[in-house]
This record gives C-alpha cells, structure tokens and sequence, in this order.
C-alpha cells in the first residue's frame, strides 16, 4: 500500500468522480483507475461502487476512507516536522533599537534571499519558542537558558537614565543612581524582564537607598508619555533611546561603572538554522 494510492482514494471518494479526481491531483484519468484498481487487489476488497452513472464507496471504502485520511494527515505531519522554513525567525525585543536595525541591513547583505520573520516577546517566551523549535534564535540579555538551548555572547547595552526634560538633572552630561532617590521609579513588573528589574533595584540598593517605587504596567511608550508630564524616572537601553526622541523627556547616561547588560544570540544546540552563521557574522559586523 503506498502513500499516493491512499491519496487517489481519498481524491475519488470526496468528488464521487473518477474524471474530477484526476483534475484534482492533476494526472490523468487512467492512472488513477489504476492505482485504485490496485489499492483493491491489494485490500482483497471493492472501495467503490461503479456504474455508468455514478460511483459511490462501497461499506469497505467507507471504512478505508477515515483511515486514510488519518494516515496521509500524519504524513504531512512528518514532512513538517522535517522541514524547515526557508526563512529566518528571530525573536527580539523593543529595547534593541538601533541594534536591530543595523544587524538586520548587515543580514541582508550576506543573505539577500532570505526572508526574516521578527516575534516581539517577553523574554521567557522567546527561550521557550528557540527551545520548541518555532524560532530559530532570539535575542536576549543576561537570561538563563533551559536545556538544549546556548547563548551566544554579542555585546554589552549600557542604561541610560529617562527622566522629565525639565527636571534640573536633564541637562547633566551624566547622572549617580543617587542623585534619582527622591524620584518615584517607573520600572516593568520584574516577571516581565527579570535581569533589568533586578540589576536596577540591585543598583539602588548597592547605592544605599530603596527607589520610591513608581507606576507599574503599560508599555515603555506609555511610562515614558508619563515621565514627560510627572517628575519619574525610568531606564532605557542607550541603543533604543536613540531611536525614541521625545521633547518632552530627556536621557542621561550614568557615570561610571554606569548599569549595563549583556545581550547574547539563544540558539539551539542541536539542529541549528542553516541561516545561525550569517546571522551571528551580521551580529558581529553590526558592533565593527
């Protein structure tokens, strides 16, 4: 019994036409009589009724007719898992900013002919889709990564401070955590980025206060709408602050050591995108 015998059956039983059947799979109408022909010698049994006006299935081919739809349904299962989509899909975040663009353009130019599918997740999202095969890698930053997945180091986001532009601190060159410790603090809930929550509460503390804590929840455009109209404070990457010009808030880098996380590429380790190498050596001609 073969896939394609299975696969005329269903053709005839659906359209009840041997003639229409063979339109359908696009072959002509003979070798279709004689696959199912076939198929019938094979089975020991009829899986259609003929007569000069019309076919109908048999009780055998009523039978066979679920089965095989079953059988060619997880044929078609496997040939998915085995296949590969032709293109590239890469999870990222809104805080890559300028990164994403210029690594994009330098994938482009060593793969023109690849398409690249961009998800925007949450961080724990994208580990589990690179993880369940749906994307083939993401970007990240200081996240810990599950079983079957490795992260490729790329390079180091330095934070910058966002605050209102009128507040007295806008027009320093830079700014100390601690000049920020009377200002309320609008950061994300910690489950939506845990390694920034982290290292900006961690920072404080390390400076000697607790920040006074802020509104939580929205999206970065959101806290920053408010921050240019009540005196808050929040981080932002430096690359994506350059891309989110606002009049009405202004960004000051912190002095040194400055807060800073490191991004990395989280792949699969086994059955890789056949596209991972141009897109690690865009990753690094994007930082030369």
């Amino acid at each position: 019994m073969e896939l394609r015998q299975l696969s005329y059956f269903v053709a005839v039983a659906e359209e009840l036409h041997f003639g229409r059947a063979a339109e359908r799979l696009h072959i002509v109408q003979s070798a279709v009589s004689q696959q199912i022909q076939r198929l019938e010698r094979e089975l020991g049994a009829e899986l259609f009724d003929r007569s000069p006006r019309r076919v109908r299935l048999t009780a055998a081919g009523e039978r066979l007719l679920p089965e095989a739809r079953s059988v060619l349904g997880a044929a078609e299962k496997a040939r998915a898992a085995v296949a590969r989509p032709a293109g590239l899909r890469l999870g990222t975040s809104t805080g890559l900013g300028e990164h994403l663009d210029r690594v994009l353009a330098a994938f482009a130019e060593r793969a023109p002919d690849v398409p690249v599918e961009l998800h925007s997740l949450p961080v724990g999202e994208r580990l589990a889709r690179v993880a369940a095969g749906e994307l083939d890698a993401a970007f990240v930053r200081s996240a810990e990564p599950p079983p079957g997945i490795r992260v490729l180091p790329l390079w180091p986001d330095p934070l910058v401070a966002a605050l209102p532009a009128t507040h007295p601190l806008a027009g320093r060159d830079e700014i100390a955590l601690t000049d920020l410790a009377a200002l309320p603090l609008a950061l994300t809930a910690r489950r939506n980025n845990p390694a920034l929550v982290d290292l900006v509460l961690g920072a404080c503390r390390a400076a000697g206060f607790d920040p006074v804590p802020g509104p939580v929840g929205g999206s970065l455009y959101d806290t920053l709408a408010t921050i240019g109209a009540r005196p808050l404070w929040t981080v932002v990457y430096a690359s994506h602050a350059r891309v989110l010009r606002t009049p009405r808030v202004a960004y000051v880098p912190f002095g040194a050591p400055g807060l800073a996380l490191a991004t990395g590429l989280a792949v699969p380790v086994a059955d890789p995108s056949p596209h991972l190498e141009e897109l690690v050596t865009a990753c690094g001609d994007h930082e030369s």
